[in-house]
C-alpha cells in the first residue's frame, strides 16, 4: 500500500491538473469502490471549482471553493491517469499495480475539468474510497478525527512521542504503525527509520518516556522519520509493485532501503546479517546489532 511519500508524489502530481478548473463532469463506471459512492456524487462535484490540493496521512484532499470535500484513498492499486485536452497517452502522477499498463476495463470514475484535462482513476483490486464531506467540519469526519501527528511539520516532536508512548507496552514499530500516533507512516519507512534512529522494532514504546536515556531516543526516532520521509520524497517514493512519478519514472528510494527487504544482507554500517521478524502480520526488518537497545 502506498505511504506517505507515495502519496504525496501522487498529489503534486494531480494538482497542476486540478486546482484552478472546476468539475465540468464526473462519471463513475460502478456504483462502489471498497465502499459505496454516497448518492449524488456526480452531481454533488459537477461545477465545483478546486481552490487546492492538499494530503492528510494517506489520504488526497480536494478543496473547492464552496467548502465541499473530496477525500481521496488509493487502496492498494489504485493510480490516476491525467489525460490533457483528452488526447491518448497522458501522465501517471503515481501509481502501485500489478501488471504494467493500467487495463481500462478498471478506471472506475473519470474526472473531466474546465480546461480540458481528463482524470482517470484506475484501481484493480478497488482497495482504494473516494467520499465527500464539509470542509469546515473535517476535524470530526470518521476519516479524519483520530489520526495522529503530521510527520513532516512541527506537530511531531521528541516530546509528542514520549507523551503518546506514556506507559505503552506494545513494541515500538506497532505503535510507530498506529495512525492515530503518527499519519501516513507504513510499514517500509518505518523499518527504516527505526534502523537510523538504532531503535529496536521489538521495544516497549512506553521506554520513549523513560528518563534521558528514553529521551534522547524519542528526539533520535523524531528526527530519523523526517529524514527518512524527506529523502524518500527526494527520491521519488519506492518502486514496490511498479511504483512510478508523475513523469512515469521508477520510484528511486528502494534501492536506498538499509534494512527493509533485505533479509540475510550485510547491514551497511556494522555488516552484520539484516533480520526478520513478523510483528502484527507484517514483516519486520532490522540489524541485530545496531538496534540492539533503546
Amino acid at each position: 500500500m502506498p505511504e506517505l511519500p507515495e502519496v504525496e508524489i501522487v498529489r503534486r502530481g494531480l494538482a497542476p491538473a486540478m486546482e484552478g478548473t472546476s468539475f465540468a463532469s464526473v462519471k463513475l463506471n460502478r456504483a462502489d469502490l471498497r465502499f459505496p459512492f454516497e448518492p449524488g456524487f456526480a452531481r454533488k462535484l459537477k461545477g465545483q471549482r478546486v481552490r487546492r490540493l492538499t494530503r492528510r496521512a494517506k489520504y488526497i484532499v480536494v478543496e473547492t471553493e464552496s467548502g465541499l470535500g473530496l477525500a481521496m484513498h488509493l487502496g492498494m492499486t489504485g493510480r490516476f491517469t491525467v489525460l490533457h485536452g483528452g488526447a491518448g497517452g497522458g501522465e501517471t502522477p503515481g501509481a502501485f499495480y500489478y501488471n504494467g499498463d493500467a487495463d481500462p476495463r478498471h478506471d472506475h470514475v473519470i474526472f473531466a475539468t474546465s480546461s480540458g484535462a481528463v482524470i482517470r482513476y484506475n484501481d484493480v483490486r478497488r482497495f482504494g474510497y473516494m467520499t465527500l464531506f464539509d470542509l469546515a467540519a473535517m476535524d470530526a469526519h470518521p476519516h479524519f478525527r483520530n489520526l495522529g501527528a503530521e510527520p513532516l511539520d512541527g506537530e511531531l516532536t521528541a516530546g509528542y512521542l514520549a507523551q503518546r508512548a506514556q506507559g505503552k507496552a506494545q513494541p515500538l514499530k506497532v505503535f510507530l504503525l498506529d495512525q492515530r500516533i503518527v499519519a501516513g507512516l507504513g510499514n517500509i519507512y518505518v523499518c527504516e527509520a527505526l534502523f537510523r534512529a538504532k531503535l529496536p522494532p521489538q521495544a516497549q514504546a512506553g521506554e520513549l518516556a523513560h528518563g534521558k536515556r528514553g529521551a534522547a531516543a524519542a528526539k533520535r526516532l523524531a528526527a530519523s522519520i523526517k529524514a527518512v520521509l524527506g529523502d524518500a520524497l527526494l527520491a521519488g517514493g519506492s518502486s514496490i509493485r511498479d511504483y512510478r512519478d508523475a513523469s512515469g519514472a521508477r520510484g528511486g528510494f528502494q534501492e536506498k532501503f538499509d534494512v527493509y527487504g533485505r533479509t540475510g544482507e550485510p547491514c551497511h554500517e556494522c555488516g552484520s546479517a539484516v533480520g526478520r521478524i513478523v510483528q502484527q502480520g507484517r514483516s519486520t526488518f532490522f540489524c541485530p546489532r545496531c538496534q540492539s537497545s533503546i
